[in-house]
């Protein structure tokens, strides 16, 4: 095994241990802190970005969370997986710390029923769901998040069974440059290696900046992020690159060109195979590319085309250190046109698309496979009939192994008093068997079926909102029945997992989300977000006695709260989540920040599971216990 080195020194921990005690006396004495760049925006203003309806967050009658780059910001996280897991409604199930690979739910799905998505793009790999968080997007670049809980294939097409996750990215406005360092740890000791010495630890570098001018804007950031990782086999290293520009051709034509590459490598000890895989290591590249353009032909109608690409390559080494056995190495490709257009009408908007996407994989134990996928949509939305929300659609979609199949759905709202909002949607949506769920041939662990059929889903959903200035509350009931769920399932322990089509899952679910915030004066201001949300799934097995991941891993109870105060150059925030599982297995995480601005420059220290819980989230990976950061940050415009 080659030798890897660790951050040495008693004398140096506990140096970085003290400043970081100091550093939070020193906040919690200071009357917590100011926000920074506080969030002046209402987040009714905010509109949602679909492919081709532009719909006002206060005007829809879908149940859609939303974070944004302000409450990012102020938030004790660094990777996207860490934003998400403090979204209701989310699950956000890690086999790995610091971003190194993750799986996402919604509402109780699997995590290849959930759609991810960049600026309306799909991060979809035909490989496996496992990849759809490998992006290279640094937080800084996040404009904001929307979840979209529900059916949304008739919003996103394919694949957005149970709800998406469209990572909208931020438009530069003014020229700036941008420079975050930070390093942290538990201070634990490496004593599961023998003849080592030191501390686990953690570190990251991020540069980046805008350059606007009056008809072109571009930005570029670059991420490297190393850690030894939090046990034996989990060290992790990862390069992000990510560049975007707008260049203004006319006062009715843009163009938008976006691309990213991230190469992420990891130890992967329990993370698929344990016990037998603690000397197991996985390696990820991903590279994407998109151009596209937006065109006001004249006052009602719009069209935009986009055409885009994604290359990811998977290696897999189950023994890193003899690469000669049990390795799998995986590239797939996916190419995707899209034409999307808007007509506005005295009675409403009209929206018209369609897409094309060709998926091909290379594969030493999945083999060499392709397919196409062409897809239609058709919608209207109207606010013609006084406090009636309506809108009304379908999808209808080819695809090269599974034919035609339709997706309609329909969205309506009723203002009844000017506070109070009563809603209901009912929509239908599909999830393709991806060339894993096909053609995997990993004896003893896990084996594909070539005779799966398409998932296929139907939900029903009604709410309540209530808003009173700055106070929002939103509470409803949701009824899902996926038809021929794909699980994975074996007999008996000593047999391997193998994907089929089973009877009906049936999903029951109460959700409940709260926001409020309040200026105490004009230095200060203060904010608190909670949600609730309660599952209960019914899966109906073809026959008795079969062992289920998918039943072991849904989520029972989600409770989610983030809390934020400020005032002056100080600011203090703190997140906490409790989760209880099918499997009765329940934690509860708090992580919290407290940050001080000198000028350009923020200090900020977190302390992530405060208290120091051991859990696991999926696989057989203990996450990291309480976990010290002290960073650092610049930004100048």
């Amino acid at each position: 095994m080659s030798r890897r080195t660790y951050l040495d020194g008693a004398g140096l921990a506990k140096y970085i241990k003290n400043m970081l005690l100091a550093f939070g006396v020193l906040s919690y004495a200071t009357t917590f802190g100011q926000m920074v760049d506080r969030d002046t925006s209402q987040i009714s203003e905010v509109m949602i970005q679909e492919n081709r309806l532009q719909v006002p967050f206060n005007k829809n009658s879908r149940h859609i969370e939303i974070i944004t780059y302000e409450e990012i910001r102020r938030m004790p996280v660094r990777t996207i997986n860490e934003v998400l897991t403090h979204i209701n409604g989310v699950d956000l199930r890690q086999r790995g710390p610091f971003g190194t690979q993750a799986d996402i739910g919604i509402d109780g799905g699997s995590f290849e029923q959930t759609l991810v998505l960049v600026n309306g793009i799909k991060m979809s790999d035909p490989q496996t769901g496992h990849h759809s968080l490998n992006l290279p997007i640094p937080l800084e670049a996040i404009e904001r998040i929307e979840v979209v809980r529900g059916p949304t294939s008739r919003i996103y097409g394919i694949n957005g069974l149970t709800g998406s996750v469209n990572i909208v990215t931020r438009k530069a406005v003014s020229s700036e440059i941008f420079a975050q360092t930070y390093a942290g740890s538990s201070f634990k000791s490496v004593e599961e290696e023998p003849g080592r010495s030191g501390i686990y630890y953690g570190m990251g570098h991020q540069l980046g900046g805008q350059f606007v001018r009056e008809k072109h804007q571009h930005q570029l950031y670059l991420t490297t992020e190393k850690s030894n990782g939090q046990r034996y086999n989990t060290a992790s290293e990862a390069f992000r690159a990510f560049y975007e520009n707008k260049i203004q051709l006319s006062a009715q034509d843009e163009i938008q060109v976006m691309g990213g590459y991230i190469g992420n490598k990891f130890g992967a000890n329990g993370f698929y195979a344990a016990p037998g895989d603690v000397e197991a290591e996985e390696v990820v590249r991903t590279a994407i590319a998109a151009i596209s353009s937006q065109h006001d032909l004249n006052d009602r109608l719009r069209i935009s085309p986009r055409l885009s690409y994604r290359n990811n390559k998977d290696d897999y080494r189950y023994f890193r250190n003899d690469l000669s056995r049990a390795r799998s190495e995986h590239e797939t490709d996916v190419w995707s046109a899209e034409l999307n257009a808007r007509y506005h009408t005295n009675v409403g908007d009209v929206g018209l698309g369609a897409e094309s996407r060709w998926e091909r994989i290379e594969s030493s134990n999945i083999g060499n496979h392709s397919r196409q996928n062409h897809g239609y949509y058709a919608e209207f939305r109207t606010e013609y009939i006084q406090d009636v929300l309506l809108n009304i659609g379908t999808y209808v979609n080819y695809n090269s192994q599974y034919g035609w199949q339709a997706f309609p759905g329909i969205d309506v709202a009723y203002n009844f008093l000017p506070q109070w909002r009563v809603a209901a949607n009912v929509g239908s949506s599909q999830r393709i068997p991806s060339f894993t769920d096909l053609y995997l041939d990993q004896r003893p662990g896990n084996i594909g079926n070539p005779d799966l059929q398409s998932e296929n889903a139907w939900q029903a959903e009604g709410s309540l909102r209530y808003q009173l200035g700055n106070f929002t509350a939103q509470a409803g009931y949701f009824y899902r029945n996926v038809a021929q769920f794909i699980d994975w399932q074996r007999n008996s322990i000593d047999e391997p997992y193998q994907a089929n089509n089973v009877d009906n899952n049936r999903m029951r679910g109460l959700h409940f989300s709260s926001d409020y915030r309040q200026s105490l004066s004009s230095r200060s201001e203060f904010r608190i977000r909670l949600g609730y949300t309660y599952l209960n799934p019914s899966v109906a097995s073809t026959s008795g006695g079969v062992i289920s991941r998918y039943q072991i891993e849904n989520l029972k109870h989600q409770v989610n709260s983030t809390v934020s105060y400020g005032v002056n150059a100080w600011s203090f925030s703190t997140t906490n989540r409790f989760i209880e599982r099918a499997s009765s297995t329940a934690y509860v995480i708090s992580d919290i920040r407290a940050a001080y601005d000198i000028g350009a420059f923020t200090v900020f220290a977190d302390m992530q599971n405060l208290w120091d819980v051991t859990y696991v989230e999926a696989g057989a990976v203990p996450m990291p216990g309480r976990w010290q950061t002290l960073g650092l940050r610049y930004t100048k415009r």
